[in-house]
């Protein structure tokens, strides 16, 4: 439950970013938060919205293939605050090539699959699926 403070318990983190309670631990051992993360009397961890908005974005860079090196520097960079921006840039436009080869290369696989996916549904509605790529014939 979010307290009256507008903070977040880490499950309630897990629940909106995806995130397992394990990987939020990971996140803030290995430095990838750009902020530290608060603790109760108790030291329960408590997430601002901040720390919730910069996981989601930490989630599509790994999702899209970002090493967890390059994740790292970036919330250093961004930790650091106002002055590397090009630096953060570069990281990012950087990534953005990568992700826009591997959409390509896909795109090229899924041409040759729909291309496969024609000839075998032509040869079935004909009836001579007989053949098709039969390596005892």
């Amino acid at each position: 439950m979010t307290t009256t403070t507008g903070t977040l318990s880490i499950g309630e983190v897990s629940d909106r970013t995806g995130l397992s309670v394990h990987a939020l631990r990971y996140y803030e051992r290995e430095g990838l938060l750009v902020g530290p993360v608060h603790r109760t009397s108790g030291g329960r961890r408590r997430y601002s919205a901040l720390d919730v908005d910069w996981l989601l974005i930490c989630v599509k860079l790994r999702e899209s293939g970002m090493p967890l090196a390059e994740l790292k520097r970036f919330a250093a960079l961004v930790r650091r605050g106002p002055g590397n921006e090009a630096e953060r840039l570069h990281l990012l436009d950087t990534h953005r090539r990568r992700v826009d080869a591997q959409i390509a290369a896909l795109e090229e696989c899924r041409s040759v699959i729909t291309w496969k996916v024609g000839i075998y549904a032509d040869h079935l509605a004909r009836g001579e699926a007989n053949g098709l790529w039969d390596p005892t014939a």
